[in-house]
């Protein structure tokens, strides 16, 4: 009997057609197609990292703050206990609100000639403030005047500045000097600073004696050096918690505070 050859086509029109798995038409499977994000999607929902960016506001007015509350202390001289609280106080909130401070970044910051108008040390009633030193009062004849650093980040030069008046019988005139403590500094992690001592010049600033050259002295009174931390070279550690353009804040291996407007 000879075979009839019946078209793919009327296979597949015919009703008792049954696909199998071994048919040449393999069965169609419906792909479900995700539709791309577009890249303003993808932009707005990546999570951004989060950057603790300074309030600008709050740093200004916790800087006030602290200005406020060591304004009228004599640098200190005249804080009682509840001063020397509040003052530390009003300068945490600053220091923790402005954030660490990275002298890498602003080291030319410290550049310039900056006026002590606050130490924590001077409530001691001594002019060594957390060092030995001579009382204040009328029973020493002798006044602090204002105190001054000078910092040259180029050439690594740290000069602390001390105005000092000693007082002379009527009808002598009191005798102003100028000593200057040289040091040098170098920077220590991120926001300490060492500084070593290399020598002290004393200058007469008023009447006859003012026309002598600078006298160089070989030791000056501990009470007149800045903290040290190795007496035998003299040189002390401090870390600068706070700076800005116009004022810096400083806290001393011994703890002392202190506040430096540029000047």
């Amino acid at each position: 009997m000879a075979s009839v050859s019946i078209p793919i086509c009327a296979k597949l029109s015919s009703p008792h057609f049954k696909p199998t798995n071994s048919s040449p038409f393999p069965r169609y499977k419906p792909q479900i197609v995700t539709p791309r994000r577009t890249l303003r999607q993808a932009v707005s929902t990546t999570q951004s990292p989060i950057i603790d960016v300074p309030n600008a506001d709050l740093v200004s007015s916790l800087k006030l703050k602290l200005l406020a509350a060591v304004s009228g202390l004599n640098r200190g001289l005249a804080a009682s206990a509840d001063d020397l609280q509040i003052a530390d106080s009003a300068a945490k909130g600053l220091e923790s609100a402005a954030g660490p401070i990275d002298l890498s970044i602003d080291l030319d910051k410290l550049q310039g000639r900056w006026k002590l108008i606050y130490s924590s040390a001077f409530s001691s009633r001594t002019l060594g403030g957390s060092r030995p030193g001579p009382p204040t009062g009328r029973l020493i004849p002798l006044t602090l005047g204002r105190v001054f650093q000078r910092i040259d980040v180029l050439s690594k030069d740290f000069d602390n500045i001390v105005e000092i008046e000693i007082g002379a019988p009527w009808p002598l005139q009191p005798v102003e000097l100028t000593a200057s403590l040289a040091h040098k500094f170098e920077v220590i992690g991120n926001s300490g600073i060492r500084i070593k001592f290399e020598k002290t010049t004393v200058k007469t600033v008023n009447g006859n004696l003012s026309q002598l050259p600078p006298l160089e002295l070989p030791r000056f009174p501990e009470w007149l050096r800045p903290p040290s931390s190795n007496p035998a070279t003299g040189s002390g550690e401090f870390e600068v918690t706070y700076m800005d353009s116009d004022t810096r804040i400083t806290r001393g291996d011994r703890g002392e505070l202190r506040v430096f407007v540029i000047s």
